[in-house]
């Protein structure tokens, strides 16, 4: 699998990468179109304040549902795209139903690599 890696600001490069595997409560997307957002930009730049390189960017994606364990309503084939931040469900936020200001929130792109690749595996409750 190839992966498009911000290395350090203002570089990028094409890497090899591993397709991911599936694991319980998770989906694999086969990604087949990105968006590129301001976020994208200033961690291009070296001005996104949260970020550590080298990075896989993209969090605005759309892919094909390859395989998953637990994604009621979904089927192999769908064209899908998710919500690119990923909250624990247990802390005092997200058991309040405010995933938004989960206290170990993770954003696609941003705190981990994101959809600069083939293929990606995500939270199934993100789809």
């Amino acid at each position: 699998m190839e992966t498009l890696v911000c290395t350090t600001p203002g570089q990028f490069e094409y890497r090899p990468g591993v397709k991911p595997e599936l694991t319980p409560g998770h989906a694999i997307v086969k990604i087949q179109r990105i968006g590129i957002c301001g976020t994208d930009l200033h961690a291009f730049e070296g001005t996104q304040p949260f970020f550590e390189y080298p990075r896989i960017l993209g969090h605005e994606l759309a892919g094909e549902l390859v395989d998953s364990d637990d994604a009621p309503g979904f089927q192999k084939g769908e064209r899908i795209t998710f919500m690119p931040y990923f909250y624990c469900g247990t802390c005092v936020a997200c058991r309040a139903g405010k995933t938004n200001c989960c206290a170990q929130l993770r954003v696609s792109g941003v705190h981990i690599d994101g959809g600069m690749v083939e293929y990606l595996s995500v939270p199934s409750y993100s789809l």
